[in-house]
């Protein structure tokens, strides 16, 4: 048998298949409660205070940090630690999406507000541990694979819960009908889930619930360049979120399509891409070492905003459009694979519910706050340098890989992760003015949400500035220590 169809092998085996039906149920309600469900109460009448209040629903992602120990804690009397809360949030989000089937938003709107934020809580829930699981189960060979086969069915997922649901309720079976089908489909994941083989329960688990909180943090920064890393998962796919923040804004307003040609084009088109590049990724990692196949992802990842920039500078074409849109979304779901490789392998599997929910959290920072200094950027400097601009950030991302090679080859070589053993003080104490810098972003968060008080010059604002402030020097203590420790260590 040859090298590449012993490659394709592995995407039918059961384990794969398992994969794919456990991420097509992880994203599947994800539109069901956004999405879905805001075209919905629109199609019902309902005025867009309303509907712009229920995209708090998932608020629910941005926390599941808070309670992902407990799935790491405790394990359910059957199945297992991680099979058995993957039971229990699928037939719980069965049981939701039932239920928010019953409901009108005309007549039973806190009802169905109620039900949404359980579904999303329930969601977020099966998503900790799904992450938990493929980390668990997948060797270091297979994470590649298994990455770009779990984030195919994320992709199936929104596909069949977004155009498709809205599609069949609008033409065929009405809202209600609608969601009681998205709850049959959820069965695929209950189905994978009882046929689904279990991890190794020899990994040990926290013997408390104040270890399973703290053992995360402890094992994480005790390691050999933990800053650096921290650094790399923020920064390394910074210059695509970067690009893509304002891409439908460029071509519609700056490039002169009409939404039409646009949609039709990212959603056909790019999820094609997208798809395409994510499998590719999977399998070219098979070939290749997780630092090599992380730095070449990156260096694709970075050009290809390059697409952007020519169409700022060329004349309207279609065609060209559609070749930029093609490539960026290739390159980017090649990078997507590797990503979510790179979390499993970080990953310690005693904790790994409670350390991919936070690197991945981590993760999402720069695609959150990229917005409004693109924004600004545009208004300053204009779309040429703008997009100029996505390919440069990309490379200190890059540059933070060839730092940390060392590293992540060892992590992916022996399943171990190196301790580090140089300036104990200064990182004890960079990480406690995280801590404290954390601490004041959180408290002024949570205020924010429970009062809307946001005005400037009152305490809140001297929270999140000196937040910001800690948050900025410890992650510069800690990334130079790292440095020192490394180069003292050669």
């Amino acid at each position: 048998m040859t090298m590449t169809s012993i490659r394709l092998a592995t995407l039918t085996q059961r384990r794969s298949l398992v994969l794919l039906c456990l991420g097509f149920a992880s994203v599947l309600p994800l539109a069901l409660t956004s999405g879905t469900l805001q075209a919905w109460m629109t199609v019902a009448g309902l005025d867009l205070k309303t509907i712009g209040f229920f995209s708090l629903v998932w608020q629910a992602y941005v926390f599941k940090f808070l309670w992902s120990p407990v799935m790491d804690r405790y394990s359910p009397p059957l199945m297992g630690r991680r099979r058995g809360w993957l039971v229990i949030c699928q037939l719980l989000l069965i049981a939701g999406l039932l239920a928010m089937g019953t409901l009108d938003p005309v007549r039973n709107l806190a009802w169905l507000a109620a039900m949404a934020v359980w579904v999303a809580f329930c969601s977020v829930s099966q998503d900790i541990v799904f992450d938990a699981y493929k980390t668990d189960l997948l060797p270091a060979q297979e994470r590649g694979t298994g990455a770009a086969v779990s984030v195919l069915g994320y992709r199936l997922a929104m596909l069949v819960s977004g155009g498709l649901a809205l599609w069949l309720a609008d033409r065929w079976l009405g809202w209600q009908a609608t969601y009681w089908l998205m709850a049959a489909l959820m069965l695929l994941g209950l189905v994978s889930t009882l046929l689904a083989p279990e991890p190794d329960q020899a990994i040990p688990k926290p013997a408390s619930l104040e270890q399973a909180v703290m053992a995360p943090l402890r094992d994480f920064f005790g390691r050999d360049n933990a800053w650096l890393v921290l650094m790399l998962i923020v920064l390394y796919k910074l210059g695509d979120a970067f690009a893509l923040s304002l891409s439908t804004t460029f071509l519609i307003r700056v490039v002169g399509f009409d939404a039409g040609q646009v949609g039709m084009i990212n959603k056909n088109l790019g999820l094609l891409a997208t798809l395409v590049g994510t499998l590719a990724g999977g399998l070219l990692m098979q070939r290749l070492s997780l630092f090599r196949a992380f730095l070449l992802f990156g260096l694709l990842q970075a050009v290809s905003n390059a697409g952007y920039w020519a169409l700022a500078v060329t004349d309207k074409h279609l065609w060209s459009m559609a070749a930029a849109v093609f490539v960026e979304n290739l390159c980017g779901g090649m990078g997507t694979a590797a990503f979510v490789a790179l979390l499993m392998t970080l990953c310690n599997k005693s904790y790994s519910a409670t350390q991919f929910a936070l690197l991945s959290a981590l993760a999402a920072v720069g695609r959150v706050y990229v917005g409004p200094l693109a924004g600004w950027f545009v208004e300053s400097h204009g779309w040429s340098w703008f997009y100029l601009f996505s390919v440069a950030i990309s490379f200190p991302g890059l540059g933070l890989l060839m730092l940390c090679r060392t590293t992540l080859t060892v992590t992916q070589q022996t399943g171990d992760f190196l301790r580090r053993g140089h300036f104990s003080a200064g990182y004890r104490l960079s990480q406690r003015l995280l801590a404290a810098g954390g601490a004041l972003w959180a408290g002024a968060l949570v205020l924010v949400k429970a009062t809307g008080w946001v005005t400037t010059g009152t305490m809140m604002n001297l929270c999140w500035e000196i937040g910001a402030l800690l948050l900025t020097v410890s992650i510069l203590m800690g990334c130079t220590l790292d440095y020192r420790a490394m180069k003292r260590s050669r």
